[in-house]
């Protein structure tokens, strides 16, 4: 079954997208999904405004946070049809021997919609059916969100929550998030919702104000306080609150050289630290802190499909919310929102409509 669609295709740096048409076919194990809604994210700004390489030759529709409908299957995968679903951010291929032994993420056949394939920036996406999150659209409904809404829980939300979890967060943890808005906003809620006490650091009083009422129960102008004054006012809290000096959870979510060195700073002993920002720039530390105060640094790339569940069940449940952070926009205006975000006019996590 062949399906009429249409993309919008990135055919050099910081040169219009353009809009396609193709045909969308699913071959064996694959699912064409009607997109419902894609969400932008910064990765996406990253291809388009700082040339950073994608796997996949241009042209190249990008585009990785995606949900919509299965409206087609190939061979092994007529499960799907019909299904309201997400689709990871990045799918591993769930046979070689990384995935045999739970390392998906790590995967080197992984398919990441936006990087490694045609991405979700259209009308039709053709993805593996392997690994596909289904999307309870009853209990959609009965949470007040749409479809298209839910389609940032593909990377906006998954990535932290994989980072949260992997790194331990606990009731009784002290959590400390660089960077409030976006992925970090989310990490704030998911955090908050593992049990931990949460600090959101940020460089906006407007970012800082929104979401200290999702969870974080401190904030930081990391503008308005140099690097000691920053760990004292967390030393300080910490106290307050009767929660350990010691084994702090710290996320790095910004993507900024300022963010990171500011993560690196906030070591104590035994501290996790979880990289999960990403950005070109280099910065200069000292290693052995690590050493020092035998802590330890992950970094963390996307989310195994099998954690998706669990994460949307968090926003279907009310534990995380995405409503007040999340906008839509139709699809045709892919060039305007592009640069309203990247001159960061929108402020909220554009959703691109179909």
């Amino acid at each position: 079954m062949s399906i009429e669609a249409h993309r919008w295709l990135m055919n050099a740096v910081n040169t219009p997208l353009e809009r396609a048409t193709f045909n969308a076919v699913a071959g064996e194990g694959e699912v064409v999904v009607q997109v419902a809604g894609c969400g932008v994210c910064h990765t996406d700004l990253g291809y388009f405004y700082d040339g950073v390489r994608t796997n996949h030759a241009l042209p190249l529709a990008l585009g990785h946070e995606i949900s919509g409908r299965v409206v087609a299957a190939g061979a092994g995968a007529e499960q799907w049809l019909g299904k309201a679903v997400i689709v990871p951010a990045v799918l591993p291929c769930g046979e070689c021997d990384l995935c045999r032994r739970g390392l998906g993420t790590i995967c080197r056949n992984q398919k990441m919609p936006g990087n490694d394939i045609q991405g979700g920036f259209a009308s039709h996406i053709v993805v593996p059916g392997r690994g596909l999150c289904e999307v309870d659209e009853a209990r959609l409904a009965a949470a007040g969100l749409t479809l298209a809404e839910v389609s940032i829980v593909a990377d906006a939300l998954t990535t932290p929550y994989q980072a949260v979890r992997r790194a331990g967060v606990g009731p009784g943890s002290l959590a400390v998030v660089i960077g409030a808005g976006g992925v970090g906003g989310y990490c704030v809620q998911i955090a908050n919702a593992s049990g931990a006490k949460v600090v959101a650091i940020d460089v906006d009083d407007a970012k800082l104000q929104a979401i200290a009422g999702y969870g974080a129960a401190l904030t930081l102008n990391s503008r308005q306080l140099d690097a000691r004054g920053i760990k004292a006012a967390i030393v300080e809290f910490a106290k307050k609150n009767g929660l350990r000096s010691t084994e702090w959870f710290i996320f790095e979510c910004s993507g900024t050289a300022p963010g990171q060195l500011t993560a690196f700073g906030l070591l104590v002993h035994g501290a996790t630290l979880s990289v999960v920002g990403f950005t070109m720039d280099k910065i200069e530390i000292r290693l052995s802190n690590l050493m020092a105060f035998d802590a330890r640094a992950i970094g963390n790339w996307g989310c195994p499909p099998e954690f998706y569940p669990a994460a949307l069940d968090l926003v279907l449940d009310g534990k995380v919310q995405i409503k007040p952070f999340v906008e839509p926009h139709p699809l045709d205006d892919i060039n305007r929102v592009f640069d309203a975000v990247h001159h960061r006019e929108i402020r909220k996590r554009a959703v691109l409509v179909p």
